[in-house]
């Protein structure tokens, strides 16, 4: 295959690549992403990585010109010795979660009938809007995070559903 025959879309390729995951990335960064942006900033930045393997093989001459400068080398190097900081561990930062988290994991892991007290409800009626939002209770001693997942917001998402006043 030609490079040069691909001129034409590679760098469009980027661009809208580049776009796509700058978007995603920073609407994940500020927590304000929604629907399937993780999911295609994953998986469709690869177009983004793609792209650029091609984009550097087409301009390679140029390309290599960047390791004979000082000020290329120094820039690539500052951003190679972020890239392998980045895989320090600290203490402490491996689990980290949003402050409401350990509030809502304790309301998640309320057995039915607590969960029921917690709404002012009954459990019969707690169970009904537990099978509005999509889940089946086959037992009282269910908790929300059985029946909802381990994930945070799968939880905080159904607690919504059945703690709506109704």
């Amino acid at each position: 295959m030609n490079l040069n025959s691909q001129r034409p879309w590679i760098t469009p390729l980027v661009i809208g690549a580049f776009l796509l995951t700058a978007v995603t990335g920073v609407l994940m960064f500020f927590h304000l992403d929604s629907g399937l942006n993780k999911t295609v900033h994953e998986w469709l930045s690869w177009l983004l990585v793609a792209g650029v393997v091609v984009h550097v093989l087409l301009n390679l001459p140029a390309f290599k010109r960047y390791f004979k400068q000082n000020t290329g080398r120094a820039v690539m190097g500052l951003f190679v010795v972020i890239l392998a900081l980045s895989f320090i561990r600290v203490e402490g930062e491996g689990n980290k979660e949003p402050g409401f988290a350990p509030p809502i994991r304790a309301l998640a892991s309320a057995p039915l009938p607590v969960l029921a007290q917690v709404a002012g409800t009954t459990t019969d009626d707690m169970r009904s809007r537990l099978l509005t939002a999509g889940l089946t209770v086959t037992d009282d001693q269910q908790t929300v995070a059985e029946l909802a997942g381990p994930e945070l917001r799968a939880q905080v998402s159904t607690l919504i559903k059945v703690l709506e006043s109704q």
